[in-house]
């Protein structure tokens, strides 16, 4: 079985991000992401509605890692410490060698090819230096940009699960892609 270890924190970079440790200072950028109606279109958690939620979603972001149960990095262009979203390894099953990749980007960001690049640096991360057998991410049918994203990342789709989740009053659908380290 894997043993994740998140310290010290891994930086990871690419020719123009940085991926970097959240913190407090960026509790305006969480705040911003996090509740924008658009940005949670496809992710079925509550919004937060004000900055007190939003340092309690860093809040469990950082208690993810000290107990290394989870990862999440901020998205940032080098030479700017603006968060322009959040990256992650969610549902880490070390048992499985398995871990669940999640993201959301600020809307003026989109289109500008980040998320995809931020999830190649993930996959290598998770590949080499996790020592991941697969990761796997979970979206919304409906969420045509992040299916791009991911058959752009090489990830397949490996089931549709109808009506599998309750929130906000009626039955939402899943669909689970998944890359193998091959």
């Amino acid at each position: 079985m894997l043993e994740f270890n998140f310290h010290p924190f891994p930086v990871i970079e690419s020719e123009r991000l940085l991926l970097r440790r959240i913190t407090n200072d960026d509790v305006n950028e969480v705040f911003e992401l996090r509740s924008n109606p658009e940005t949670m279109k496809y992710i079925p958690r509550p919004l937060v509605k004000n900055n007190d939620d939003a340092l309690a979603h860093i809040e469990m972001i950082e208690e993810k890692i000290n107990s290394n149960i989870g990862i999440n990095w901020g998205i940032t262009l080098k030479g700017d410490s603006k968060l322009l979203g959040i990256i992650g390894f969610y549902r880490m099953q070390p048992e499985n060698y398995r871990a669940e990749i999640g993201y959301m980007l600020n809307p003026d960001f989109h289109g500008k090819g980040i998320i995809p690049e931020a999830v190649r640096l993930l996959i290598q991360y998770g590949f080499k230096d996790l020592k991941l057998h697969s990761i796997e991410a979970v979206i919304d049918p409906e969420n045509q940009a992040s299916e791009k994203v991911l058959q752009k990342c090489g990830f397949v789709k490996e089931a549709h699960f109808k009506e599998s989740e309750f929130w906000e009053g009626k039955f939402l659908d899943k669909v689970v892609y998944s890359l193998l380290n091959s």
